[in-house]
């Protein structure tokens, strides 16, 4: 039975709403924009969101833009559910910023990555470890180390694949783990050339996007903006790489695999890989991305259906299967 006016379904999550709905909860303002309607008022666009997803929020005729809740502010909304050009729709009637007494954690607003953390950091460090060739592992111990405290809640993304509260450190020890199974099959290769890739590939992340602890990416830097991790990543491999003196061919090489770890130029690559290891680094960022995607797409899909299209993976449409 759909609650009727009298009727507030307390503690709403966003995967609970549906059409008509009156409803109160707790969510994490994870967009927003100040707009002028067709009668010139100005109103709030909303993208709130909990562990169970996302809706665009309304907050209607805005007269002091100051007061209202700005991105990564957790509060509590009481509103009507309705729907617009097909998608449901969240109508903020009243609003507070969320109070200690109210028990809200932040494990409970944000999606977050499914291991602890520190225990993540700490694996990443173990792989450091492993590295043997000394300038290798020199410049990712001093550039891991002036990271350390950001990959406790850092997401890998302003959206799509490991947006998620420790999202960066998640996405780069599935990638190590990944690189154990390949390393045992082609032998050949250089094991630091590979850990190293992978644990710098997207360090610089951390510069490119705006995010605080509660893990949310609020925007791209002005930075980030301008340049993308990509470049930012090979300078700061370049920096590091003069502070320690190490073989400028070291150096070199571990900029060409950041640079070419997205393989085409329209994704940000201005090189193609030039050596198995950076070959090899490529590979295991598509493939950790697109597993978590699909694996995001399918977790609530029912079984013997296919997805929506979507647009990371090249509008594809995902089937669920029945066994």
């Amino acid at each position: 039975m759909t609650p009727g006016k009298s009727e507030i379904q307390q503690k709403a999550t966003i995967s609970q709403m549906g059409k008509g709905m009156q409803v109160e909860g707790f969510y994490l303002v994870r967009n927003m924009n100040i707009k002028t309607s067709a009668n010139n008022k100005a109103y709030g666009d909303y993208t709130l969101g909990d562990q169970t997803g996302e809706i665009n929020a309304k907050l209607w005729d805005v007269s002091e833009p100051d007061k209202c809740p700005k991105v990564g502010d957790f509060i509590k909304v009481r509103g009507l559910v309705t729907e617009w050009q097909g998608k449901l729709q969240l109508r903020m009637d009243r609003f507070r910023p969320v109070q200690p007494e109210d028990g809200v954690t932040l494990d409970g607003m944000v999606p977050s990555a499914p291991e602890d953390p520190q225990s993540m950091v700490e694996a990443i460090e173990s792989y450091v470890a492993r590295i043997d060739h000394i300038d290798i592992k020199s410049i990712v111990t001093l550039l891991l180390d002036e990271k350390r405290p950001l990959l406790a809640y850092y997401p890998a993304a302003l959206k799509n694949h490991h947006a998620i509260r420790a999202g960066l450190a998640f996405h780069t020890l599935s990638m190590l783990r990944m690189a154990d199974g390949v390393l045992a099959v082609y032998d050949f290769l250089d094991k630091d050339l590979v850990y190293a890739g992978v644990i710098l590939h997207d360090l610089a992340k951390t510069d490119e996007l705006e995010a605080g602890e509660s893990g949310v990416a609020v925007q791209y830097s002005v930075e980030g903006m301008l340049l993308g991790h990509i470049s930012q990543g090979v300078m700061m491999i370049g920096r590091a790489g003069e502070t320690l003196g190490c073989d400028k061919e070291v150096v070199t090489l571990l900029q060409h695999m950041i640079l070419a770890h997205h393989y085409e130029p329209e994704f940000g690559s201005p090189k193609r890989p030039a050596f198995p290891e950076a070959e090899v680094l490529h590979y295991l960022d598509v493939l950790d991305a697109r597993m978590y995607d699909m694996h995001k797409i399918l977790e609530n899909q029912e079984e013997g259906t296919f997805s929506d299209s979507i647009w990371t993976l090249h509008n594809r449409r995902l089937y669920k299967k029945t066994f």
